[in-house]
């Protein structure tokens, strides 16, 4: 799985960044998931012309000392389509600037 982790993070800190994911994200279907949903703009050829299986979305794992940015797209609807693929390169950056805003806002340094 492509992914982006930040780990060993203090108690202090994965609360503060839990804090964020909560005000920020959408709660997913178990405790420690959050969706990062694609804005229509970003989204690839894949995803186009797929408005059944959207919205489309990354998906975000907070556990005790570390925060994990899934580089999947995945579909809310459907979970066997060719419309769940890699981020591109623009969907990445979304997910990258996303990191760079909440780890400058709560001021982690991790």
């Amino acid at each position: 799985m492509r992914q982006f982790v930040i780990d060993e993070l203090s108690i202090l800190e994965r609360d503060n960044l839990e804090s964020y994911l909560k005000r920020t994200l959408t709660p997913g279907p178990m405790a420690g998931i959050f969706w990062i949903e694609l804005p229509d703009e970003l989204l690839a050829e894949a995803q186009r012309g797929h408005d059944q299986c959207g919205p489309f979305f990354l998906a975000v794992e907070i556990d005790e000392k570390r925060v994990c940015f899934e580089l999947l797209v995945r579909s809310k609807t459907n979970l066997h389509c060719s419309c769940i693929a890699h981020a591109t390169a623009v969907q990445r950056q979304f997910v990258l600037d996303f990191i760079d805003k909440m780890l400058a806002e709560e001021q982690i340094r991790a």
